[in-house]
């Protein structure tokens, strides 16, 4: 089965993993018609099975890198 990118809204922060309780920047949705949120970390860990069994795989994970590099430039600036 190939799993795509599901045509649905962007995760915000009040979307929260179904696993931990920390923020979703994953949204499966199952061939059961269900529905599952991910963090990061669980999302990754998850992967291989949630592929069996989801239509698609919404994936935001590489918003992390983003929020990361600007969180380094700031240090940076205050460091001046």
């Amino acid at each position: 089965m190939t799993t795509a990118l599901a045509p649905s809204s962007t995760l915000s922060a009040a979307d929260r993993c179904d696993r931990c309780g920390a923020q979703a920047y994953v949204r499966v949705t199952l061939t059961s018609g269900g529905e599952l949120l991910f963090c990061a970390h669980h999302g990754r860990e998850h992967a291989e099975k949630l592929r069996n069994i989801a239509i698609t795989i919404h994936d935001e994970t590489g918003r992390l890198d983003t929020s990361t590099t600007a969180a380094t430039a700031v240090a940076t600036d205050e460091e001046r």
